[in-house]
């Protein structure tokens, strides 16, 4: 992943609405939720969580699949892995004593 990707991806998140449908993709992994069911969930208008869910997918953090009359949203935790190492290569310049923590404090949820 290169920065422009990362800010990109970034940003889509630096946003409360898409925050919180990504979070509940991920809760919702791997079956997904249909898009009614995200607006829904989400308490916004349908076209209003149609957009947020687009920059979703278009950033890497989202993918989209019909299902007959339905369009299944699911989180593509593959572009949120590669966003996730972007940002912690390097991570405290090796120094396994001061990653350890972090790396620890992740472990349960993962």
């Amino acid at each position: 992943m290169d920065a422009i990707i990362a800010v990109a991806a970034l940003s889509a998140l630096a946003q409360p609405t898409r925050l919180e449908a990504f979070r509940l993709l991920v809760r919702h992994e791997p079956q997904g939720l249909p898009a009614g069911d995200i607006a829904r969930a989400l308490d916004v208008p349908q076209n209003t969580s149609s957009t947020h869910l687009s920059i979703l997918v278009q950033a890497g953090l989202a993918r989209s699949e019909r299902v007959g009359r339905s369009v299944v949203y699911r989180a593509d935790l593959d572009g949120f892995r590669a966003l996730t190492l972007f940002l912690l290569k390097d991570c405290c310049a090796g120094r396994a004593d001061l990653c350890g923590p972090l790396v620890a404090e992740l472990s349960p949820c993962c």
